[in-house]
């Protein structure tokens, strides 16, 4: 059983996500958050899987509340899928940046948002990475409100800065592995390693990771 913590500040809204969430199989919805505040402190106690997290809300935003459920749950951390109105939102890239496992938009027929939980659980493949894509290439070269905290690639093996570029660039393990020509079981062997020398939560996180070392470039920047 998959568990579920739904986040909105807009009652119809968060009971909607709630309803649709327990009325699917292998799902179960243990907690509802009206705000960032209360969405951490629900996560530090029920311990979800997964949780819907609202980005656009008043007090501690989505974005916020993500940066504080990750740390405080260091290797059993959640999760997190973003659920926002647009796909190019700086909220949303931010978020990605703080290991959000990807982001769907809030007029996503049902059956998706179900099939996006139970991905997202599992560990499998980033939610449509040509969004991710375009998203990471919308808000790379934008003035950062903060310095980024760049991490290092040296401590990366040769193939693992491969993996990684190519994770950068939104290729499946499988179209890793036919570029690489190994197997699909070695590109998942590298990614989790690199994720882990790294300190990455996600694959998406992988992605703003391999655009903001210079691994990718921006569609139409120079090399």
């Amino acid at each position: 059983m998959v568990t579920v913590l739904v986040v909105d500040d807009q009652v119809l809204i968060r009971a909607g996500l709630a309803a649709l969430v327990r009325a699917a199989p292998g799902l179960d919805v243990v907690g509802e958050a009206a705000s960032g505040e209360e969405a951490v402190e629900l996560a530090a106690s029920v311990r979800p899987d997964v949780v819907l997290m609202d980005v656009r809300m008043p007090g501690m935003n989505g974005l916020a509340a993500t940066e504080r459920i990750l740390a405080a749950a260091g290797d059993q951390a959640p999760k997190v899928l973003i659920l926002t109105t647009f796909d190019i939102d700086e909220y949303v890239y931010n978020a990605l940046r703080l290991g959000a496992s990807g982001f769907l938009l809030k007029d996503t027929p049902p059956e998706r948002l179900i099939a996006a939980i139970h991905t997202v659980a599992a560990g499998d493949v980033l939610l449509v990475p040509g969004a991710v894509k375009r998203l990471v290439e919308a808000f790379t070269d934008a003035p950062a409100a903060a310095p980024r905290d760049v991490p290092d690639l040296a401590q990366l093996t040769t193939r693992e800065t491969e993996v990684l570029r190519a994770v950068g660039r939104a290729l499946s393990n499988r179209e890793i592995a036919d570029r690489l020509h190994v197997s699909e079981a070695t590109v998942k062997t590298h990614l989790n390693r690199l994720m882990a020398k790294l300190n990455l939560n996600s694959r998406a996180q992988a992605v703003v990771v391999a655009y903001d070392c210079g691994l990718v470039k921006p569609r139409g920047a120079t090399a």
